[in-house]
């Protein structure tokens, strides 16, 4: 027992270290690039602009319909194939975002449409184009509306990132499986980092929490 109590003490920091170091950052760039891809998408499609609106749903489309899985592996070890090098750690922003972006962009399109047609109209009596009418009045509205479903995708994309340990990615779930390789318990190491996993989803929690409260009381105010 007590062999197992000094594994779990003297392994915590190994696997916690590169939570902090490699798996948050990978969570923090891609989301950030996903929330970006998702409302030029979402707007793309709310306003049915021609051409690049068949392109987009056929985009969603795609990274909606494939494991994640997949589209690591065809990323990281299909386009060397075709000439196209691309070193772990960006191969995994690449894919993250692109599949976060692809969700997230129907969470903020529904947003968009859920926002009254009345909110276009009351922007352009005051002398608004299109775009600063989206801009001040709609999307601040359609994004406190997605805010919600937006940080759960946050919280799952935390947990997805294990998934870039098959791509060569040093996250902390393969430093885990060097781990178990090497002291051959991984019952003990694996629930260790589930609950590295579940800490980091936790302390989100709560910030997705304290952030709907303050919505909550922007939209009483307003």
């Amino acid at each position: 027992m007590n062999n197992v109590w000094e594994l779990f003490l003297d392994s915590f920091p190994k696997i916690l270290l590169p939570g902090l170091t490699m798996t948050i950052p990978l969570t923090a760039i891609s989301f950030s690039i996903a929330l970006v891809i998702a409302v030029v998408a979402a707007m793309i499609v709310y306003v049915k602009v021609p051409v690049l609106t068949p392109l987009i749903r056929g985009y969603i489309w795609i990274f909606r319909g494939t494991p994640l899985l997949v589209q690591l592996f065809v990323v990281f070890y299909g386009l060397p194939r075709v000439g196209v090098l691309i070193a772990p750690f960006p191969a995994a922003v690449i894919v993250f975002s692109l599949n976060e972006g692809a969700y997230c962009a129907e969470t903020v399109r529904a947003a968009l449409e859920a926002v009254p047609t009345g909110q276009f109209e009351a922007g352009y009596c005051v002398g608004m184009s299109f775009l600063q009418t989206m801009r001040r009045i709609v999307l601040p509205q359609a994004m406190r509306t997605a805010f919600p479903p937006l940080s759960n995708s946050l919280i799952s994309m935390v947990k997805d990132t294990s998934l870039a340990a098959n791509i060569t990615v040093t996250e902390m779930f393969m430093v885990t499986q060097r781990i178990v390789a090497r002291t051959y318990e991984p019952l003990l190491l694996y629930v260790e980092v589930g609950l590295i996993y579940l800490i980091f989803s936790t302390a989100l929690t709560f910030i997705q929490r304290a952030g709907e409260k303050r919505l909550s009381a922007y939209t009483a105010r307003g």
